[in-house]
């Protein structure tokens, strides 16, 4: 028990020091950037002069040193402040808190999509290899995966809602009514399915490839050749010997994928007028809002932490020997 606290506090710690560790290097990535923030805002607020200009540096400690800054955002960030807002005159958190819903619900159902749909595809192309069947996932797969995500979206848009006026093709909900209950349900659902789709898709053909290999590698291993020599039936050796195997490096693979996944939102979210933080990513890249920007970055960066940490925590229960191993 106490070796099983001391490797739980030695993680934590990890985690501490690399959350530390990613937030001074987006400070320093973003601060590195061409742009004033200064300069943005006289110029948005109409007037750009000199002392304007020096008014909001100092007024916001951007005239400090760069050593300054730093220590100084590193102790808000370990005493969970996320900043002010530049142009939002909000706090940071305030408007995360906003946005990170929306982004939630985008992300967590693609990916969900994709790693279902994908597996499935790459069981029964990995099952059928060499037939009819694994040529036409495969190709599809190839082709899904060489698609833009914008330029797959905006098709989408125009195929689906501008020529068959079949889906809305901006926004979270329908604008003017207010909905409720089932009402409300369906007609986010109804939205969600474009943007869903298009952030899907690329990883979906990466999950039916990956899983493609991995079951044609599992279906010639000793113990699947012993399980049928007992007579074992095609699915049972599908369900209870391959697919548990062939799952691990699929699902490793998705958990790495998390951080380009919630990256991939921002292009989404964009292309959908979707209300989370990929177009608050946007908003605040336009108008040189570094507290956002680092407060976003700082959040994802969380977010693809504990979702590796969960896919660590999947793979033991997939295989107990992974376990016993750590």
């Amino acid at each position: 028990m106490y070796q099983a606290i001391a490797a739980a506090a030695a993680r934590l710690v990890k985690i501490a020091v690399m959350i530390l560790i990613i937030a001074t290097f987006n400070f320093l990535l973003v601060h590195a950037a061409p742009g004033d923030p200064a300069a943005v805002i006289a110029g948005q607020s109409g007037a750009s002069d000199e002392k304007l200009i020096a008014q909001i540096r100092a007024e916001y400690g951007l005239d400090q040193p760069l050593h300054v800054q730093l220590t100084d955002y590193l102790a808000k960030v370990a005493s969970f402040d996320l900043g002010y807002s530049y142009r939002q005159r909000q706090p940071v958190s305030v408007l995360i808190g906003e946005r990170l819903p929306a982004t939630l619900l985008l992300t967590v159902t693609a990916f969900l999509l994709a790693l279902a749909i994908g597996s499935l595809l790459g069981t029964l192309a990995g099952m059928r290899a060499g037939r009819w069947t694994d040529t036409v996932i495969s190709v599809l797969a190839l082709l899904f995966y060489a698609m833009p995500v914008f330029w797959l979206g905006l098709m989408l848009v125009l195929i689906f809602s501008v020529q068959l006026g079949w889906l809305p093709a901006f926004g979270f909900a329908t604008i003017g009514p207010s909905l409720t209950g089932i009402d409300l349900v369906l007609d986010v659902a109804t939205h969600m399915i474009l943007p869903v789709t298009t952030l899907a898709a690329i990883y979906l053909a990466i999950y039916a490839r990956l899983m493609r290999a991995s079951i044609i590698e599992v279906e010639h291993q000793d113990y699947v050749k012993t399980a049928r020599a007992k007579g074992a039936s095609r699915g049972r050796i599908i369900r209870h010997h391959m697919l548990r195997n062939a799952l691990l490096p699929v699902i490793t693979f998705a958990g790495v994928q998390a951080g380009a996944l919630i990256g991939g939102s921002v292009v989404v979210e964009t292309v959908f007028a979707w209300p989370g933080l990929g177009r608050l990513t946007f908003d605040a890249v336009m108008q040189r809002d570094y507290p956002v920007l680092l407060g976003i970055f700082l959040v994802m960066s969380v977010l693809v932490i504990a979702i590796n940490l969960l896919t660590d925590l999947i793979t033991r229960i997939i295989d107990p020997r992974l376990a016993r191993a750590g």
